[in-house]
Order: structure tokens, then C-alpha cells, then sequence
């Protein structure tokens, strides 16, 4: 196997001083469950609550990061040949799911130091993914970066949802993979936050989230 030499190189400004500029820490808030259980909705409502509060945010969403960091080797295939599509573009199979979160647990890395409060909306369905940027996150900052929020939204109510038609798809065996259906969908065993996606608005599931965060210390009242 070929060495790589890689150097880690320290910076000039720590991630306590950026926070210190910010007014507040940086974390990750971890979204996930099924595809229409609500997570991008509530994420969004979160984001913008946070913004108006004059607190630094990005919010990063599951299909618009396919849209550029992890495209499907079709849409690598556009810009590039094929060896370099097939190579770096990512399916919806299991280790393309793996890769998936593994790669944005790395961005949420880079933002969370850069004092961000970074929100990240992704069905993420499999446990050990999760954790892994969970792992991550606190090896390089420290407890407290991950916080986990399950938005726990009944199967039945995330169908009559369907707002991409994904389970329709799926019941009519025209797409294959599809998490909760034939694919599985692991929920979190001590999620941070649970909000019951089916039997609340999301704005009043929003604002839990927050009520949560200055609970923590990471939001001012």
C-alpha cells in the first residue's frame, strides 16, 4: 500500500476565538429520520429562528448536498469521464450511504470548528454512521458537539406525506433501496432530542429544538 504523507498543520485562529467573535459555541445538530418525516422542515424553521437571533448557522440539507459534494456518478458523468464518474459518485446503496454521511460528518467537522452552529438534515438511517460522526466530532472538540435529534415520524404518516412521491415509487417496485421500506432505517438509542413528527406543527417542534439549545448553554435566552 502507498504511504501518504500527511502533516496536520495547527491555525492561527483557534476555534475558541472564532467563537468568541461569534457570541456563542459551535455544535452540530444532527436531524434524522425517514425520508417526509419532517427533518428538513424543522431544520429550516430552526435555522431561521437562529438567524434571527443573530446567531451564526448553515444549515446542511440531504438532497442539495447530493446536488455537489456527493453526486451520483450520472451527474459526476456530466463534467467528467467515465472512470472518474464511476469512482467518486455515490448511489444510494449501503456503503454510498456510509460514504455519504461520513463525508458531510467531515464538513460538520470543519464548520462546528469554525464556531458554527451547523444543522444537518439526512435520513442518515444507519446507527454506527451516525455514531461515527458523532465520535468525530467529540475526539476533535469535545462532549457536547453532536446533539442528536430524532424526529420520530410514524412510517404511515411519512407516506401519505411523500412529498418527492419516493414511496409511491417504492410500493410500485420502481425504486429500490428506499429506507423503511425495503431498506432498513435504525433509530437512535439516546437521541438528545425526540420530537414526534405526526402529532405536532413544525414550527412548534422548531421551537422545542431551540428551548433545548439554550437548556444546553449554546443559545442565549
Amino acid at each position: 500500500m502507498e504511504k501518504v504523507e500527511v502533516t496536520w498543520h495547527e491555525h492561527a485562529v483557534a476555534r475558541a476565538d472564532r467563537e468568541r467573535l461569534n457570541g456563542h459555541r459551535g455544535c452540530v445538530v444532527w436531524f434524522t429520520g425517514l425520508s417526509g418525516c419532517g427533518k428538513s422542515t424543522i431544520a429550516n424553521l430552526v435555522d431561521r429562528q437562529l438567524f434571527e437571533r443573530g446567531v451564526h448557522t448553515f444549515l446542511l440539507d440531504g438532497d442539495n448536498v447530493r446536488h455537489g459534494l456527493n453526486p451520483s456518478t450520472a451527474m459526476l458523468a456530466e463534467a467528467h469521464d467515465a472512470d472518474f464518474a464511476q469512482r467518486f459518485g455515490l448511489g444510494f446503496g449501503p456503503a454510498d450511504r456510509e460514504e455519504n454521511i461520513r463525508r458531510i460528518g467531515a464538513v460538520t467537522e470543519l464548520f462546528c470548528s469554525a464556531g458554527l452552529i451547523t444543522l444537518a438534515a439526512f435520513v442518515s438511517p444507519y446507527r454506527k454512521d451516525r455514531d461515527l460522526v458523532r465520535q468525530r466530532l467529540e475526539a476533535s472538540g469535545g462532549a457536547g458537539d453532536f446533539i442528536e435529534v430524532f424526529v420520530d415520524t410514524p412510517l404511515e404518516v411519512c407516506e401519505s406525506r411523500d412529498p418527492k412521491g419516493l414511496y409511491k415509487k417504492a410500493r410500485a417496485g420502481e425504486l429500490k433501496g428506499m429506507t423503511g421500506i425495503d431498506d432498513p432505517y435504525e433509530a437512535p438509542l439516546k437521541p438528545e432530542i425526540t420530537l414526534a413528527g405526526g402529532s405536532a406543527p413544525p414550527d412548534k417542534l422548531a421551537t422545542e429544538v431551540i428551548r433545548q439549545l439554550m437548556e444546553r448553554g449554546i443559545v442565549r435566552e
